[in-house]
């Protein structure tokens, strides 16, 4: 008898699941079918897996997933009994390679290198993952007739951006400077969307396009990524030290609401369109999210300071027309699916957190 996903997770991270299950993206086309997701061991991957799985457990849609992984001991750890569910099928291999899956009717294409230091350290193996990943997944859509895959691109497609707007659409368009190494992963990035683009204009490949905001949950407490930094400050009762003023302004959107926006995007949004995910109520500063992780439990008295006292003074947001557009996205189109977000940024530090110490 399979372990059920109530039974196997933590009582918050059930809740971000039923969430996701009970939203109206359109699980009835998924009824029946098999979903692969690459990078299924992954932050986001993970949270797709399980709530393909809830979906079966409560709803009986018979869901078969098969999830493509590099490490299996580290999925199934991540996953615990879930991995050894008979509606889940792992498939070890790196994305870089053909895909050897036996089919799928859809495809969530979420393999990527996401870290600043993998792209220090390995810019190629981060390129390849974006790139010939990409190549590879959607060969594997063609060949298998796949009903319709999802690409997860990301924010970082825009370059920099200087459009004396306070937001960036999807159609806007920055410099990226594709000699360096440090463009590796936003190069490879714009290249898979071309990529899925023209295997939609040349053999009308069902293609759909997610570009995520900086989505924020309960990582690790080893992730270098600055907001996780502060999760994990509150988790381990540290206060907050700033090492510059935090004034880099940006779109957070919490794990579930970006997990359900792709789902939408999959199963209710056109083919080769960009799809921007964000959460006004979670657009703040690098020093805002770190002030509100401070105070999200002001029991736990924990102070935010700066490494300059310089720093301190509150920065001026849109100080000029000529300044960089922040990275701030525009989710108009998004919302016209019906995708409704529930998460805003306090809230989403609150379950993080809750999920951490839970776990």
């Amino acid at each position: 008898m399979d372990c059920k996903v109530k039974a196997c997770v933590s009582s918050a991270v059930y809740r971000d699941l039923k969430e996701i299950v009970l939203s109206d993206a359109g699980w009835e086309k998924l009824k029946n079918k098999t979903v692969l997701i690459t990078g299924a061991g992954g932050f986001i991957g993970s949270y797709l897996v399980m709530s393909l799985m809830l979906r079966n457990d409560e709803f009986n849609d018979n869901i078969k997933i098969t999830g493509l992984v590099r490490n299996r001991d580290k999925t199934e750890t991540k996953l615990g009994k879930l991995s050894e569910r008979s509606d889940l099928e792992l498939c070890i291999q790196d994305v870089v390679s053909p895909i050897e899956a036996s089919g799928a009717d859809y495809i969530i294409h979420a393999a990527s290198q996401a870290s600043n230091i993998q792209f220090e350290t390995d810019p190629v193996g981060t390129i390849n993952a974006n790139l010939l990943g990409t190549a590879n997944v959607l060969e594997f859509a063609r060949k298998n007739n796949t009903i319709s895959t999802l690409l997860v691109s990301s924010l970082k497609v825009y370059g920099a951006i200087r459009s004396g707007k306070e937001k960036i659409c999807e159609d806007d368009i920055g410099y990226i400077d594709f000699t360096s190494y440090k463009s590796c992963y936003a190069t490879g990035k714009r290249a898979a969307e071309t990529l899925a683009a023209s295997y939609n204009k040349e053999y009308g490949l069902s293609v759909k396009i997610a570009r995520p905001s900086y989505i924020f949950g309960a990582s690790s407490l080893d992730d270098d990524r600055v907001w996780a930094q502060f999760i994990a400050n509150v988790v381990r009762g540290e206060d907050i030290l700033l090492k510059s003023n935090g004034a880099a302004y940006r779109s957070f959107c919490y794990v579930s609401d970006t997990v359900t926006a792709l789902l939408y995007i999959l199963l209710k949004g056109e083919d080769a369109v960009p799809y921007n995910i964000s959460y006004e109520k979670s657009d703040v500063t690098i020093r805002g999210f770190a002030k509100a992780a401070c105070e999200a439990f002001p029991e736990r008295k924990i102070s935010l300071s700066f490494l300059n006292p310089e720093d301190e003074e509150e920065p001026e947001l849109f100080a000029s027309p000529l300044s960089p557009t922040p990275e701030i996205l525009d989710n108009q189109r998004i919302l016209s699916l019906g995708w409704c977000p529930k998460v805003d940024l306090t809230e989403g530090i609150k379950r993080s957190v809750e999920i951490l110490e839970q776990n």
